[in-house]
């Protein structure tokens, strides 16, 4: 029975073939350019499926794929049902509320422009702000200086999109590291074949 893995393209897809590569798995070079979106390795009895960072979760939960490597952040947004079982230390990153400098919130339902209105709407509940969620799927910076919205709650690497952008962060949400997850049923089916992997990962993470 081989393993099926969603992962996200992009900074963590490299991330993580590193890391499979390091824990001993034998990934074809061609691996890292190909513009597949499922690609096979018979020698390691492994399939992957390259997708959307929102969406790796989702073909977890229903099964399409046994595991899954995604962003801490995804998970929070998505609370999809499957189990988590591994911190890969991969693709360090943090949530954080932003704006323009020397602003304040709106009294009245402040605006607030993101791509995880689910993360942004419990952390300003939390705080004990009622606001206005507005879903956004790209350039979130562009929000508070068209008017928009008062700040924007998104995710930070370097922070030099928002300062070349003009905007400062005010108050971190969360650290986000990727994770590996699994769906449930192939964590029952498939059990010694997933611990192999995650002892293998195991040994490699914070060498």
């Amino acid at each position: 029975m081989s393993l099926t893995i969603a992962m996200p393209k992009g900074r963590i897809f490299e991330e993580a073939v590193e890391l499979l590569r390091r824990a001993g798995y034998d990934l074809p070079p061609e691996f890292d350019d190909s513009r597949k979106l499922i690609i096979e390795v018979p020698a390691e009895d492994l399939r992957f499926i390259l997708a959307k960072p929102m969406d790796v979760p989702t073909y977890v939960e229903h099964g399409v794929a046994d595991l899954g490597i995604a962003g801490k952040d995804v998970m929070l947004e998505e609370e999809r049902d499957v189990y988590e079982l591994l911190d890969l230390r991969i693709s360090d990153c943090y949530l954080a509320v932003a704006g323009l400098p020397d602003t304040k919130m709106s009294e009245v339902a402040p605006k607030i422009a993101t791509k995880y209105p689910n993360v942004a709407s419990s952390y300003f509940r939390e705080q004990g702000e009622q606001v206005e969620i507005i879903k956004l799927n790209g350039s979130i910076e562009l929000a508070p200086l068209i008017g928009l919205a008062d700040r924007i709650v998104d995710i930070v690497s370097t922070g030099r999109t928002l300062k070349e952008n003009g905007l400062v962060e005010f108050e971190t949400i969360v650290d986000i590291t990727s994770r590996l997850i699994v769906n449930p049923v192939s964590y029952r089916m498939k059990d010694e074949k997933i611990e192999d992997l995650v002892d293998r990962l195991s040994k490699v993470i914070g060498e």
